[in-house]
């Protein structure tokens, strides 16, 4: 079984505007909702992919209540901890000229539910995956995920693990199976500007946390696509398909669906790839995440 693990899920309020303007009445054009947090966004797309999934983490509330009944509708199955108190967070994702996000802070974490979260983590097998998806927040402590990965029985679990900051740093000695930075957070870790116009550099940056505990460095590069340096220090790059970016929320997390998918499917590191920025942008083209159909027509093209 693959578990996806988000500590902070949410319902995204996507709103389309022609303009934002702060003090004044802006008009909505459009507006929708999905389920979000970085783990539930990697469950919706490994579904839309035909891969059974578990969401794990932590729900409360009226909000909370439909996350979780939400992604059971779409067929994921959930074994969320439910807070005592508070509600899980709302977000607000604005579309206009320019992207904006307004995130809220989420319910407090009581120590009798974090232990049941970590007991539920102890239960994962050896043949199982585990996702850990998401950034340090305001009531998280930046070793949370080290410990979540320490706790598993089974040293063999493969471990996905999509943060930054020390958070990723403080995890990287149990040797994750996957790490994916994009470009923005590989140069906040090395203090240092890095572009997709200098491979080099990042290939030198993604060796170095290979050489912390990493086992293979996907860096994902937005529109110029991605470069994966896998374990036995090969150096894989793969343009991003051609297309409009109508929403770029959530691609990174398909990036990691997509490329979970392609591996499972072919135990190939590059079909993994391939399949994984195609998923990455499919989704940057829609308003949503991208169907598995749209997903596989561009790998088919990409090929």
């Amino acid at each position: 079984m693959i578990y996806t693990l988000t500590y902070n899920p949410s319902i995204d309020y996507l709103v389309t505007v022609d303009s934002l303007e702060i003090g004044n009445l802006n008009r909505m054009r459009k507006a929708s909702y999905m389920y979000g947090g970085k783990g539930v966004n990697v469950s919706q797309v490994l579904k839309e992919l035909g891969i059974d999934n578990t969401a794990l983490g932590f729900v409360a509330g009226f909000t909370g209540r439909e996350i979780e009944e939400g992604l059971q509708r779409l067929g994921i199955e959930t074994d969320f901890v439910h807070l005592p108190e508070g509600h899980s967070r709302i977000n607000i994702k604005f579309h206009g000229i320019e992207e904006t996000e307004v995130n809220a802070p989420g319910p407090f974490v009581d120590a009798v539910s974090m232990r049941t979260l970590r007991d539920r983590i102890r239960q994962i097998g050896s043949d199982d995956i585990l996702i850990l998806a998401g950034a340090a927040t305001a009531n998280m402590e930046n070793d949370t995920f080290a410990t979540f990965i320490s706790e598993l029985p089974y040293r063999d679990t493969k471990v996905i693990l999509d943060t930054t900051g020390e958070a990723l740093i403080n995890a990287l000695c149990y040797h994750p199976f996957l790490i994916k930075p994009n470009i923005e957070e590989l140069s906040e870790l090395f203090h240092e500007e890095f572009t997709s116009a200098d491979i080099q550099a990042i290939v030198r940056a993604a060796k170095s946390l290979q050489d912390k505990g990493a086992r293979n460095v996907l860096t994902s590069m937005g529109e110029d696509g991605a470069v994966l340096i896998t374990e036995d220090g090969n150096v894989l790059t793969r343009n991003a398909p051609a297309g409009v970016v109508v929403n770029s929320v959530g691609s990174g997390d398909s990036m990691v669906a997509g490329f979970l998918a392609g591996y499972l499917e072919s135990g190939n590191m590059e079909d993994a790839l391939c399949l994984g920025v195609c998923a990455g942008s499919a989704s940057a083209f829609n308003e949503g995440f991208a169907s598995g159909e749209e997903i596989k027509q561009l790998f088919r093209l990409c090929r």
